[in-house]
């Protein structure tokens, strides 16, 4: 008898964006987060999208490389974990042109500009909402 293939879960789907949120948070590719854990950039794929569980092992070790812990991965690390702002932060980072900001962000070394740019987002983004 065929097995019919199980719908993602929610939990599966959350994990995995938030392994890529870290990955690419980190600069690693899926390939080289693969090597690490001794796997294909396809599994690691397949982890990210939801369509594979990840197990507790292969969770511990994920997290070890990432410098997290698995708790964090199931978005559970400490009561902040809830909140809005981390909330509004692991969509951010799960988007390519939020990780490009933030990278590029980091790299601003002058705290006036770091102020002037958070306002001008700020400007856009209430131009936006009204």
């Amino acid at each position: 008898m065929p097995r019919t293939p199980l719908a993602k879960s929610t939990v599966d789907v959350e994990v995995g964006a938030r392994i890529r949120a870290r990955r690419k948070l980190l600069g690693l590719s899926q390939s080289a987060l693969g090597e690490r854990l001794g796997i294909t950039f396809q599994q690691v794929q397949k982890y990210e999208k939801g369509s594979n569980r990840v197990g507790s092992s292969r969770l511990q070790s994920i997290a070890l490389v990432l410098g997290t812990t698995p708790a964090a991965l199931f978005g559970e690390e400490g009561p902040i974990a809830d909140t809005l702002e981390v909330a509004v932060v692991e969509r951010m980072l799960t988007s390519p042109d939020g990780v490009a900001l933030s990278k590029a962000f980091v790299q601003i070394r002058d705290l006036r500009s770091r102020r002037a740019i958070i306002n001008l987002v700020k400007s856009l983004a209430a131009d936006n909402s009204e």
